[in-house]
């Protein structure tokens, strides 16, 4: 786990409100997947999965039905250019705790737990209302055994006033 201060990034891509019961969170990026070349300007080739809740995020408060909008996206330089059908989304910067999941997305439930229920409580952060967010390097495949990708948690100090 790493501590980054992350700076506001520029995102493009598509959305839709997800819950655990109606995941249709396959087909959003398979929509996206086919589009993603149409969008210019792209800093890099990473693909980010980013969550947005509507109120910071209690693990013990989550259930099978919370509902949250999902995105797939890429982080672009400027605002131009975005195709029809795509929104733009400002990541909002500030402090993060990266951790690293390995392996398929089906066990991502695992990591996300650890990180909610464990870490956070024995830290001396709490999680901030931002987004949470995956980075996908180029070539990631969610079934596979050793895949690899960057969590981004978004935390405050827990002594600081919120």
């Amino acid at each position: 786990m790493n501590l980054v201060e992350l700076p506001s990034k520029l995102m493009v891509g598509m959305h839709c409100r997800v819950s655990l019961t109606d995941d249709t969170t396959v087909q959003l990026w398979q929509r996206f997947m086919l589009r993603r070349n149409e969008i210019q300007q792209r800093v890099d080739e990473n693909l980010y999965s980013i969550n947005c809740y509507d109120a910071v995020l209690e693990f013990d408060k989550f259930t099978p039905h919370t509902q949250w909008r999902k995105w797939a996206a890429v982080e672009v330089v400027s605002r131009d250019d975005v195709p029809q059908g795509m929104d733009i989304l400002e990541l909002t910067g500030g402090l993060y705790a990266v951790f690293i999941h390995k392996g398929p997305a089906a066990t991502f439930p695992q990591t996300l737990k650890y990180i909610l229920a464990d870490w956070i409580s024995a830290s001396e952060y709490q999680l901030d209302h931002r987004e949470h967010f995956e980075i996908l390097q180029p070539g990631y495949r969610m079934d596979d055994p050793e895949a690899e990708e960057e969590v981004w948690i978004p935390i405050i100090n827990s002594e600081r006033e919120t």
